[in-house]
């Protein structure tokens, strides 16, 4: 039951993130500050996009800055808390997500 709930709280998250990344690739200026902070090239993001924790930093970019998240939330309907509740859900969004799954 327990690791259903894990499962179910991963696969949010991992919704959230999506959305935050198309919301940060459909933004003209969130985009190029995004591909700075992380050294990825335009055209590898969907390559990034598959590797473990891509999708927690795209939620970690989107908390560091409170005027983005507010925005974020705004525009998808979501609360700001739901980005921090993510990142707890989703690999190397949490010091205490386990790793070694």
């Amino acid at each position: 039951m327990e690791a259903n709930r894990k499962e179910a709280e991963r696969q949010a998250a991992e919704t959230l993130a999506i959305s935050a990344l198309a919301f940060v690739a459909a933004d003209p200026e969130l985009l190029p500050r995004f591909l700075a902070l992380t050294g990825i090239e335009a055209h590898d993001i969907r390559r990034a996009a598959k590797s473990r924790g891509f999708l927690a930093g795209v939620l970690q970019f989107i908390a560091a800055h409170e005027p983005t998240l507010l925005r974020f939330a705004g525009e998808t309907g979501n609360d700001p808390a739901a980005v921090t509740r993510a990142l707890k859900a989703l690999p190397f969004g949490d010091d205490r997500f386990d790793r070694s799954t």
